[in-house]
């Protein structure tokens, strides 16, 4: 369940206590010193997952900081990530500062003093958890906080799309789930941490986790490529063809069955739509890297129960004729069932 905190139905006047209340509530003990003569609304938006506490936070000029005094107070040690969304902050702690524009992404240590200053309307989302439940060292965390961290390539990209896609869908998580994701999230965030550290250790646990999460992206971004192959993705990765099926040996299942699956995922979901488009099955396939439209009419088939331009041209009413005969597999939103292996 969300929780929401606004200023919004208050005067100007009596906005400066209430917005300080709120920011110290939602993250750590903070000083809060509004810019704005008449200061503006704030909002804070939070909801929980597993020991994560995700914001959304809009608010008008001000700046925060976290002092000596306030960390002996509370003593507690919690990491915070923040994505902008709109507006820059300056950014200061240990000994560095540093400018945090949209689409950047940066990391505060609340058991050091930090200072944060943002003019005009802004907005951002954070990620506020346990300074524990991140492992890496306290000596490569401490390198990397008040850094601003583009997040439109390379691995920060990655970090910054798997938290936001997560503070877009996480309140519809259930606990258990909820926390699988957050787990999955702060391995991919050690990764990051280790890689520009170069400590890059490929067997560690949380690393391997990670590794699944980049492979995974890397994948869905290339499936319409048909050389898309456990050589090219290892090769992408810097990893060994052996370490990379690995990785998926633990999840139970192998590389070019994931591969398979997911284009075939997409074939059936594009196949529904392509009378209107006016694409034919053979066209389709080869959208989602399937060079053999005999190969590609098997694998569906074997998959599904339903041969493509069955899918194509009678869609769900099929799956209701396959499930009333009590033959085949049906395709409505299930997965694909696992064949043999293409690669």
């Amino acid at each position: 369940m969300s929780v929401v905190l606004s200023t919004a139905e208050l005067s100007a006047a009596d906005r400066g206590e209430r917005w300080h209340e709120a920011v110290s509530q939602t993250f750590v003990p903070l000083h809060v010193n509004l810019l704005e003569e008449d200061p503006s609304p704030g909002r804070i938006v939070t909801h929980h997952l597993g020991s994560t506490r995700i914001s959304d936070v809009r608010a008008g000029s001000q700046e925060v900081m976290r002092s000596k005094r306030l960390i002996a107070r509370d003593g507690k040690e919690y990491l915070i990530l923040t994505l902008q969304r709109r507006g820059s902050a300056v950014k200061e702690q240990d000994g560095r500062e540093c400018l945090i524009e949209p689409g950047s992404f940066s990391i505060s240590d609340s058991s050091r003093p930090f200072r944060k200053k943002i003019e005009g309307d802004f907005r951002f989302t954070s990620f506020h958890f346990p300074r524990k439940e991140l492992r890496v060292r306290d000596e490569d965390l401490r390198a990397l906080t008040a850094r601003a961290f583009p997040g439109h390539d390379g691995s920060a990209a990655l970090v910054a799309a798997y938290f936001a896609q997560m503070a877009r869908e996480g309140a519809g998580f259930d606990e258990v789930i909820g926390r699988q994701f957050v787990a999955t999230g702060l391995d991919l965030l050690a990764l990051f941490i280790n890689e520009r550290r170069g400590r890059f250790r490929p067997q560690a646990p949380e690393t391997a986790a990670a590794m699944v999460v980049r492979v995974k992206d890397h994948i869905a971004q290339n499936l319409s490529d048909p050389d898309l192959s456990p050589a090219t993705i290892a090769a992408a990765h810097f990893i060994s063809v052996r370490y990379l099926h690995k990785l998926f040996q633990l999840e139970g299942t192998t590389v070019g069955e994931w591969i398979r699956a997911e284009r075939l995922e997409r074939c059936r979901r594009d196949l529904l739509r392509s009378p209107a488009l006016g694409l034919g099955v053979a066209t389709v396939a080869r959208r989602w890297g399937f060079v053999s439209p005999s190969h590609f009419s098997r694998v569906f088939r074997a998959a599904y129960g339903v041969a493509p331009r069955d899918w194509q041209a009678h869609g769900l009413s099929c799956e209701r004729r396959e499930g009333d005969s009590g033959g085949g597999v049906g395709v409505g939103g299930s997965q694909p069932a696992r064949g043999a292996q293409e690669f």
